[in-house]
C-alpha cells in the first residue's frame, strides 16, 4: 500500500480546514436576493403592460366596429371603446372619411411595480383600427 508522505508540523495543506467556507451560501444568497427580486418586478412589470396593449387594441376594434355601423360613429366609437375595457382614462379618437372610419385608443400605463416604477416612465399605449363604413 502506498502511504502519503509524512508532513512537517508547519506545512499548509491544499485543502482548507472543514467548516472555513461556512456561511458563504447565505452571503451568496444575500448579494443575489435583491437582483433576482429586482428581475422578477421587471418581468411582472412586462407582463401588466402586454395586458394593457392588449386591452387597448381590443377597445380600439371595438370602437371601430360600433362606428363602422351606426349613425353617428363618434358617439357610438366612444361609448363602445370605454364599454370594451375598464382602463382609464381612454382617449379615443373616431376619424370618419369618406368609406372607411378610423377609431385610435390610448392609454398611459402607469410604471407602478415596486422598484421597477420607479426607473422606468410611463408606458403610453395606443392602437388604430380602420373599418369600411357600413351606414346603417
Amino acid at each position: 500500500m502506498n502511504r502519503p508522505a509524512p508532513r512537517s508540523p508547519g506545512a499548509r495543506t491544499a485543502t482548507p480546514p472543514a467548516g472555513a467556507d461556512r456561511g458563504q451560501a447565505t452571503v451568496e444568497l444575500a448579494l443575489a436576493l435583491p437582483l433576482l427580486c429586482l428581475l422578477l418586478f421587471a418581468v411582472v412589470q412586462v407582463a401588466v403592460v402586454g395586458r394593457d396593449q392588449l386591452a387597448v387594441q381590443l377597445a380600439a376594434r371595438e370602437a371601430a366596429r360600433a362606428a363602422s355601423v351606426a349613425a353617428d360613429p363618434v358617439a357610438a366609437g366612444t361609448t363602445a371603446a370605454h364599454r370594451a375595457i375598464a382602463l382609464r382614462p381612454l382617449t379615443v379618437q373616431i376619424i370618419p372619411s369618406g368609406s372607411t372610419v378610423t377609431a385610435i385608443v390610448q392609454y398611459t400605463q402607469r410604471t407602478d411595480v415596486p422598484l421597477v416604477g420607479a426607473v422606468l416612465p410611463d408606458v403610453v399605449l395606443g392602437a388604430s383600427v380602420t373599418m369600411a363604413f357600413e351606414p346603417p
